[in-house]
């Protein structure tokens, strides 16, 4: 878990090393992704211009740890479908869900690992291992199916006006105007994110 405190700074110097002010000395990439993993918070800064670039380093750390062998997280669908979504316009809602997607995955993957224990109960292989296994895939499929759902404007807002127009004329239901629904439609799905959020 990460700790209430301060991040740690980390500073990065024109020569590319960076250094760590909570222990006074240089550190690698690999240094941080170690960081990471044991929960420390830290914040890498310009050392020149005092410009914030965790952003950037973090990319790197992810960029270098996808370029080991074995070690690959990010399926090639999904990069291209990231890069699909910079300059579109619902680039300002892609960061928020997928926070919302891994805090989620984060919290089920913590419910899996309970369930596994007890399935497996210290024997080779406990009766109940597979149910557990197909239950929490049901469920990380509802979620993921549920907060796509939120996430696709153009579906909620066309269901939206069908449950809210029922059994209108055609003619009568082409008069709306679509990019009011839409506006209409994204502010109740960030909302609506909100709402999980708060919840789970």
């Amino acid at each position: 878990m990460a700790s209430e405190k301060e991040p740690t700074v980390i500073k990065k110097y024109a020569n590319r090393r960076l250094y760590h002010t909570g222990t006074s000395s240089y550190v690698t990439l690999e240094d941080l992704a170690g960081l990471v993993r044991a929960g420390e918070d830290f914040a890498v800064y310009d050392a020149k211009s005092g410009e914030d670039i965790t952003r950037s380093v973090l990319a790197q750390i992810i960029f270098d740890e996808e370029a080991k062998d074995g070690q690959n997280l990010l399926p090639i669908a999904f990069l291209r479908q990231l890069i699909r979504f910079y300059g579109d316009s619902m680039q300002a809602l892609v960061p928020r869900y997928l926070e919302f997607s891994m805090d989620n995955f984060t919290q089920d993957q913590n419910k899996f690992r309970e369930q596994m224990a007890k399935a497996f109960g210290g024997t080779a292989f406990g009766g109940n291992a597979l149910d557990a296994i197909q239950a929490q895939t049901r469920a990380n499929m509802q979620m993921f199916t549920e907060a796509f759902r939120l996430f696709n404007p153009f579906t909620a807002a066309a269901q939206a006006r069908q449950e809210a127009e029922g059994a209108k004329p055609a003619a009568a239901q082409s008069g709306g105007n679509e990019i009011t629904d839409l506006k209409r439609e994204l502010n109740e799905m960030r909302e609506r994110l909100d709402k999980l959020s708060r919840t789970r």
